[in-house]
């Protein structure tokens, strides 16, 4: 079995290497596969005991699995966090934490920035159940404040956005938010555990989409929950027990080796897209460019403050609408045209007809999102090779 790891906290990359490894009695190097639905007993009496919660045993993979935990370990070590529970997806962490902590007369108090599929379930779903939800702009305390004048049962807010990069002052509306009674469930997918720890900034749940940069690769699905054990254990967990929105294990197991270069990926992400950042920047092609470092982002200060870097993803407008975004988008040459983000492939959407389709086109203008938005995940090739290919794609559009 592994043996302590030390008497010291564990730096990131350290604990993305080793955190959470529990070795079996033939002592693999690797993270153990446990493909396996269930789990036997030594007696009749132990099953029992197990059930009744008096003797620690996996019952069912639906409820727990040693290679699903060992991810979850891993994830809470890094995030600061006393407990985490792994989904199947980005989207079954988010609606798990909602969901699991509302019910009917409960009011939600959401940023107005969110990906598509987290809008529609604030907008759409939780109103049908007899929730009341209220948006607000998630860069404006004074909205913030007013939301949260009168009780509230839960925030949700991403920052930075999907796709905007929206910064929300995490402190303040934590402070706020406590003081209406309501948690704070803060989806952290586009800084990673590495550039923000919502935590530290009095956020109560963190969710992620383990597909993204955790994976690294595209291969797999996953997401993640994480908040304190009381929490965890007391809200979460009968919710997503009885729901079943698990992982496999298997997936679980290509994101605990996704997660040993997490450390190594981010970085070099970073560097390359303010590097892309910067030189879009001076492009006339270009009419907007959105980044937490530049000096002409809005929020830069606020960024800075939160985050240890600007992340991964770079947002710009084309002057010229769709039709630009579309031409520049299938002249790329290396960056491949994808609706995913945060893996080691850069890839580029366009927004308003893909991630934030179903989202009406007054809230995208709210939003800034335009025609001729498009967002850009920038990945691990050569730094100079991605801006070659940018610019080569923005001469086109002077050319035709």
């Amino acid at each position: 079995m592994a043996k302590p790891l030390s008497d010291k906290p564990l730096r990131p990359a350290t604990l993305l290497v080793r955190g959470g490894t529990a070795r079996t009695n033939i002592d693999e190097t690797s993270e153990a596969l446990f493909l396996t639905s269930g789990y036997v007993y030594d007696s009749a009496q132990q099953a029992e005991n197990v059930f009744l919660g008096t003797e620690q045993h996996f019952q069912y993979s639906r409820f727990g699995n040693p290679t699903v935990q060992m991810l979850e370990d891993r994830l809470a070590a890094l995030e600061g966090a006393e407990a985490c529970r792994a989904t199947a997806t980005g989207m079954a962490a988010v609606s798990s934490a909602m969901l699991s902590h509302l019910k009917a007369g409960d009011r939600v108090v959401a940023s107005r920035a969110l990906f598509g599929s987290c809008h529609w379930i604030v907008s759409t779903l939780l109103p049908r159940y007899g929730i009341r939800t209220e948006f607000v702009d998630g860069g404006d305390l004074d909205a913030w404040e007013k939301a949260l004048s009168t009780p509230a049962d839960l925030v949700l807010l991403e920052t930075p956005s999907n796709p905007m990069l929206e910064i929300v002052d995490l402190r303040a509306v934590s402070e706020l938010a406590h003081r209406a009674g309501a948690v704070v469930v803060v989806d952290n997918v586009f800084a990673t555990p590495l550039l923000q720890r919502p935590l530290e900034f009095g956020a109560d749940v963190v969710v992620y989409s383990a597909t993204k940069h955790f994976d690294g690769q595209g291969r797999v699905l996953g997401g993640a929950v994480l908040g304190t054990k009381k929490w965890i254990e007391e809200v979460l967990q009968p919710f997503t027990r009885n729901t079943g929105p698990s992982i496999s294990p298997f997936n679980a197991w290509v994101i605990l080796k996704g997660l040993e270069t997490l450390h190594l990926r981010v970085p070099a992400m970073c560097r390359s897209a303010e590097a892309i950042a910067e030189m879009l920047e001076t492009r006339p092609e270009v009419s907007r460019v959105a980044y937490p470092t530049l000096r002409s982002f809005p929020a830069r200060e606020l960024a800075m403050r939160q985050m240890s870097a600007g992340g991964t993803m770079v947002t710009f407008d084309l002057a010229g609408g769709k039709e630009a975004a579309f031409r520049f988008m299938d002249a790329l040459r290396i960056v491949d045209v994808s609706n995913n983000l945060g893996d080691s492939k850069s890839l580029i959407t366009h927004p308003a007809t893909t991630t934030h389709m179903r989202v009406a086109e007054e809230e995208r203008a709210r939003l800034g999102i335009t025609a001729g938005t498009v967002r850009f995940s920038v990945g691990l090739e050569d730094v100079d090779d991605l801006l070659e290919d940018v610019a080569q794609a923005l001469d086109a559009l002077r050319a035709g």
